[in-house]
């Protein structure tokens, strides 16, 4: 009998271990966030800014905390690819084209984890899933966290469009290319809803 007891003891201990690791809250990115993909031709160079407040009101947040890593479950950040504005109307018809937005709408970011202590230049490393046109590809990036109340995120990811099977568009017979490379350029400010 103390046996059973000692088990049942043991279980309701970590049982109650386990919850107070995983922590659940949502957030709120402000309209002074911005995200913008930054990319070139061989002659120019673009900016498609994203309007975030197109972004839902309310994003949930689901994290463990293992061995001082954060380990997020399902928080994702999804950006309709219709709410892109590249300057003109035909470069953001050519956007939508690239990123097969009629099969495809969205762009999704999902938090994976984050490891790091603020403490070191308020620097931290991010593990962030990117699914573009059906594909999703791992990239680890440094953020830069400040504030107390608001939390200011901001980063910058270098991409490669081929590595999402996308085709760099050519204009004018070939004559202007678009570069494999873009770049993934975001401020997001951060309240807990």
């Amino acid at each position: 009998m103390k046996k059973i007891l000692l088990f049942f003891l043991m279980l309701i201990v970590l049982g109650f271990t386990y919850i107070e690791t995983v922590k659940e809250t949502a957030v709120h990115i402000t309209p002074e966030s911005s995200l913008i993909i930054k990319g070139k031709t061989n002659i120019n160079k673009f900016d498609c800014e994203f309007d975030v407040q197109n972004l839902e009101s309310r994003i949930p947040v689901l994290f463990e905390l293992i061995d001082g890593i954060m380990v997020f479950k399902e928080t994702q950040l999804v950006l309709n690819n219709s709410c892109f504005d590249c300057g003109n109307r035909g470069m953001n018809k050519d956007f939508y084209n690239l990123l097969n937005s009629d099969e495809h709408p969205n762009i999704t970011l999902k938090l994976k984890k984050i490891e790091g202590h603020l403490s070191k230049n308020n620097i931290v490393h991010a593990n962030i899933d990117i699914a573009i046109a059906g594909i999703v590809n791992s990239y680890d990036l440094p953020l830069k966290f400040e504030g107390d109340k608001t939390m200011n995120v901001s980063g910058v990811l270098d991409v490669n469009i081929c590595d999402f099977n996308l085709e760099p568009p050519k204009k004018a017979l070939g004559l202007i290319v678009v570069d494999d490379w873009i770049q993934i350029h975001f401020q997001l400010k951060i309240q807990e809803h």
